[in-house]
């Protein structure tokens, strides 16, 4: 049986391999090329680093043993022990570096890895200088167990999180988002990834080169290829790796980690079909929409209720022009109801909302002219909770009338006046936990006196102009289409009624002083673009507003295609061009033709009609899809026989990435001496340098093709 002092030597002597090979390993980084079986030796570096935090901290308390000194066969042990700890220590720095190789980067490893030499180096110095003055070697066993706590703590981060140690202490209450403020990728998608993904795909562990804990990341993709293309199944990573058999080495996430649940598979499908876009709000997408429905219960306002739904002929028929009534969300009982339209507005239809006044929850009169009618009907309504009068003359008698409306949590009567005797009847609203009643003629004692009547009530009183000033909302475009044939009323309005609206026809911004201010509706007869802007006294002027607006002009008697488009994006092919159909900028995979490894070349023909002299492009941008403009747009014509160019164009391309929108490019044609027209639209070959995906490249979409005198 061997010695003690043959173990202490052997112990010793051991020690300094492992300093050896962690100087050759650290020194040597990535260069150094080790072979695949050390892998497995690498991989054990979290079960072999329990060995040294306990032998470790447990020869460090024989350090603390009083008179020490005068037993030593209790000194003995303790060095052993801990010499033991120093072997252990060595073994796991080893096996962490060769662990680090794989596909671990970040701040937190380079702590861990550069605490855990520090830890290693700390053994082997305190155990040489073990013999010092006991008050140094207690001083700087305490600092070594500091350094085993703190490394031991950053590895638990790379693997856990780093919140895996406090978590149980911090506060998990979850904000709840209201349904109209919610965003698909922020509320929906993240915490899917967060749940699932993260783990293996963050600062610190960044495996198949993919980081997926911010949206930089997202965008970049991984080694294996872009993490999501908008409407591309096919190219996406994301979509690729979750539906492949879970016992594919592929597969994500991994078999041995928690699986995505059938809704979450849905979900993540659903947004990259949807356009896969980081900045959409919920609530934008079409109730109809798969990825609305499945999305919209999480939030505010989807609460379960008991009651029976109404006879869905019954909604069928009060759904009109000038009233909406919608489910409160998908599948729920709860009904919305809407009215809009002030000139359709027929005070006597209210009474036809008695057949669903078991149902309804939330309605919306605003901007409504309510003066005189009588609101007592509302009470028939035991189970309305939110109500919208913004702006709709209500005189005293009928705010009485609400302030007996013992369900409702939400009122909204902006624009309204407020007298003495209307403020004493909402004071007696307790059941109230949103009031809106900015514009109200309230004055600051009329305010105090009603929040301290309300103090659970959340009170907006509105905008006060104290030495702050805020941003404009943007003006509101109205048009009844975008492509016309005749003329085109477009209307420009803002909730603001003092807003001054400016604008332009020829697509530049407006400003305060030179643009048109607008007064009565806007009547076009041409192709071009409306740019809208507020201006207001203590405002910020508002951000841009823009529309499209197309006039359908002249249609070739004979129109094709050279190549055809990419078979994801065909649409109806050629005929798509010329249907006065404008496809929506979110949705790229329906009534848009794209084109990327060919250009788009069209030959029209205008045999026994007026020849064009401008022609108009309705293009898709969408830099993070790799939708761009094209890099060059030919027009020619047929002369006597040889092609002549009339016109071109390079379109600028964005120096960032913006949202999905559709863009409106107008060509002057330099004569009308023509027979037949070749237009040329050259899909971008390469992407930017600032693209996640520089160098690949682009596609360009476009719907619509218009000719005009």
């Amino acid at each position: 049986m061997l010695k003690i002092s043959s173990i202490r030597s052997i112990l010793e002597n051991t020690l300094f391999v492992w300093i050896g090979l962690t100087l050759i390993i650290t020194l040597a980084g990535n260069a150094l090329v080790l072979p695949d079986w050390l892998q497995v030796v690498g991989r054990s570096h979290p079960i072999l680093l329990h060995f040294p935090i306990v032998l470790l901290l447990m020869g460090l308390l024989f350090f603390w043993i009083p008179g020490i000194d005068n037993k030593p066969e209790i000194r003995e042990i303790g060095e052993i022990s801990f010499l033991a700890g120093c072997n252990f220590a060595g073994i796991t720095v080893i096996a962490g570096l060769i662990l680090a190789q794989e596909e671990y980067t970040g701040e937190i490893l380079t702590w861990h890895k550069w605490g855990g030499i520090a830890v290693f180096a700390g053994c082997i110095l305190l155990y040489f200088f073990r013999s010092s003055k006991a008050n140094y070697i207690r001083i700087s066993s305490i600092v070594l167990a500091f350094a085993i706590i703190a490394t031991g703590h950053w590895g638990a981060g790379l693997t856990h999180g780093e919140d895996f140690l406090l978590a149980p202490i911090i506060s998990n209450e979850v904000e709840v988002i209201p349904l109209a403020e919610a965003e698909i990728f922020n509320d929906v998608v993240q915490p899917i990834l967060q749940a699932k993904c993260v783990s293996c795909h963050k600062e610190g562990k960044i495996k198949g080169e993919l980081r997926l804990d911010h949206i930089e990341g997202l965008q970049k993709g991984g080694k294996s290829g872009p993490f999501v293309l908008a409407g591309d199944f096919e190219k996406s990573l994301l979509i690729q790796r979750i539906n492949l058999p879970e016992d594919d080495k592929k597969h994500m996430p991994p078999k041995n980690k928690a699986q995505l649940t059938e809704e979450e598979l849905l979900i993540l499908s659903e947004w990259v079909a949807s356009g896969a876009s980081f900045e959409q709000k919920l609530v934008s997408l079409p109730a109809e929409n798969e990825l609305y429905q499945l999305a919209s219960v999480k939030f505010e306002g989807n609460k379960i209720y008991s009651f029976d739904a109404a006879d869905p002929d019954d909604i069928a028929e009060l759904n009109t022009s000038f009233r909406s009534i919608q489910p409160l969300f998908p599948e729920s009982p709860a009904l919305d109801v809407s009215y809009f339209g002030i000139s359709a507005f027929q005070p006597e239809s209210l009474t036809d909302l008695k057949s669903v006044k078991d149902q309804v929850v939330r309605l919306s009169l605003n901007k409504m002219p309510l003066a005189g009618i009588d609101l007592k009907f509302l009470k028939d309504f035991k189970h309305l909770e939110e109500l919208q009068l913004n702006f709709t003359d209500l005189e005293p008698e009928q705010i009485k009338t609400i302030s007996e409306l013992g369900t409702l949590e939400v009122l909204a009567i902006s624009g309204n006046e407020i007298d003495q005797a209307s403020l004493e009847n909402i004071s007696k609203m307790k059941s109230l936990k949103k009031l809106y009643v900015w514009s109200t003629g309230m004055n600051d004692q009329d305010q105090e006196s009603l929040q301290k009547a309300l103090p659970e009530t959340v009170i907006d009183f509105g905008f006060d102009g104290k030495g702050i000033i805020y941003e404009l909302n943007s003006p509101i475009i109205s048009q009844a289409e975008m492509i016309y044939q005749d003329s085109l009323e477009i209307k420009l309005s803002h909730p603001i009624k003092t807003a001054e609206i400016r604008y332009t026809l020829d697509g530049t911004d407006p400003d305060s002083l030179t643009s048109p201010v607008y007064s009565q509706p806007i009547f076009v007869t041409s192709t071009g673009k409306i740019v809208a802007k507020a201006y207001a006294n203590n405002w910020k002027g508002s951000k841009v507003k823009e529309s499209v607006y197309i006039h359908s002009g002249i249609k070739p008697s004979e129109f094709s295609l050279l190549y055809e488009p990419n078979s994801k994006y065909k649409a109806s092919g050629a005929t798509t061009l010329f249907d006065l159909v404008k496809a929506e900028a979110a949705n790229h995979g329906q009534k848009w033709l794209g084109f990327q490894d060919q250009p788009m070349v069209l030959e029209v023909d205008f045999e026994n009609l007026k020849k064009a002299k401008e022609m108009s492009l309705s293009l898709l941008y969408n830099e993070g899809a790799h939708i761009f403009p094209p890099s060059k747009v030919t027009v020619q014509g047929l002369e006597n026989g040889k092609w002549v160019q009339l016109a071109s164009n390079s379109p600028e391309v964005s120096p960032k990435a913006l949202s999905a929108r559709s863009e409106l490019l107008t060509l002057e044609l330099e004569n009308t001496n023509y027979e037949k027209l070749k237009i040329t639209l050259t899909p971008l070959p390469h992407l930017p340098k600032w693209h996640p995906n520089a160098g690949s490249k682009g596609w360009v979409f476009v719907d619509e093709v218009i000719f005009n005198e």
